[in-house]
């Protein structure tokens, strides 16, 4: 077990970076359309903390934002496209994805939900509350999330890894 071994641990954490890297880049893109400031674009802003977050190198970053903000001659556009149906045993699903080409998503979707499964707009919407999501940090290492959710008002808490 020589040095093959560590190259391919390297190649394959390298991708996983590259794909979680692409995501935030056309989030950030598509975030950049309303103002390629993040002092005054709120989505922008929490694109690029997130970006930070994952160390997404600075001219990636900054690049991913002129492209978004069209300072950048690049054809790639990136749109939010939301679609609505029911999974099998009549369970309402919402899919919310990032796109540069809305008919091979819309095909590709068709796909998944199966024929007849795939409702139009607002079919599977009615039934669901968008309520948003917060993402923290405890103060203290000792701190209770849960009991700090629910004194909050929260609904639903997922901890994060």
């Amino acid at each position: 077990m020589g040095a093959q071994w560590k190259t391919k641990g390297k190649a394959e954490a390298a991708a996983a970076k590259g794909r979680i890297f692409t995501k935030l880049a056309k989030e950030i893109m598509v975030a950049a359309r309303n103002g390629a400031d993040p002092g005054m674009n709120p989505r922008l802003r929490l694109a690029v903390e997130q970006a930070k977050k994952a160390s997404m190198p600075k001219d990636t970053l900054e690049r991913a934002i002129k492209k978004g903000a069209g300072l950048m001659d690049e054809g790639v556009s990136y749109e939010k496209l939301t679609y609505e149906g029911f999974a099998p045993h009549r369970v309402p699903v919402i899919v919310e994805c990032l796109t540069d080409n809305a008919n091979r998503t819309a095909t590709n979707i068709r796909i998944l939900f199966r024929k007849g499964q795939l409702g139009n707009s607002g079919s599977v919407s009615w039934d669901f509350d968008y309520l948003g999501m917060i993402e923290a940090t405890p103060a203290a290492a000792d701190a209770d999330p849960e009991l700090a959710a629910i004194e909050a008002g929260a609904q639903d808490l997922e901890p994060s890894e």
